[in-house]
């Protein structure tokens, strides 16, 4: 049985942040600054600009996102922080249209981003990813967390790369009630972190 550990990105941990969103699907390329930049300035960036954002933001503190180890090796990744920080999320209509808190609450934190090499899928990452948020936006004061999973059982097959948001199951499974479905294939669910 492998051993996981999950832990803060952190300025020291940033070389295991880009082995790990080296493994597969689009976290290479987009960084996890999609969510961090209105689409005009996202497509005028630079995978290399996008890195040293990402290495600014994790440099600047507070950690960003989660990084799961397993056996030692960087092997997933989870974005984690207030909603406001994510300015693309607001300017999301599905999700902007169908939140039930409001966009400017800053104890209203998103999980936004899941990235698992190929080499460690299939091996529960995302549930162990999702608990480890949940404890760290608790201990930060969160009072709600916000996510956008994708329901791959409704309409189209998904791609992988298309479930870089999370699957509902694996939120509904650690306890968050579905607030929304703004399309068949797209749920809003949020979790009470003050119970």
């Amino acid at each position: 049985m492998a051993h996981v550990r999950i832990e803060p990105v952190t300025a020291d941990r940033f070389d295991d942040a880009e082995h790990t969103l080296s493994g597969g699907g689009d976290g290479q390329g987009c960084q996890c600054q999609w969510w961090m930049m209105p689409n005009v300035e996202f497509q005028k960036t630079s995978v290399d600009e996008r890195r040293r954002m990402l290495q600014q933001e994790v440099a600047d503190g507070p950690p960003p996102a989660l990084i799961a180890y397993v056996d030692d090796e960087p092997a997933g990744w989870v974005r984690i922080g207030p909603r406001t920080r994510q300015v693309r999320l607001a300017r999301t209509r599905n999700y902007a249209a169908h939140s039930e808190e409001p966009w400017d609450d800053e104890t209203v934190w998103a999980v936004s981003c899941f990235v698992v090499r190929r080499e460690h899928r299939q091996q529960g990452l995302n549930a162990r990813l999702l608990a480890a948020a949940v404890d760290y936006a608790r201990s930060a004061g969160a009072r709600v967390l916000e996510a956008y999973p994708v329901d791959p059982g409704a309409g189209r097959k998904k791609a992988s790369n298309d479930l870089y948001h999370g699957v509902v199951s694996t939120f509904e499974e650690a306890g968050f009630r579905e607030v929304a479905r703004p399309r068949p294939d797209l749920a809003i669910v949020s979790l009470d972190l003050t119970r």
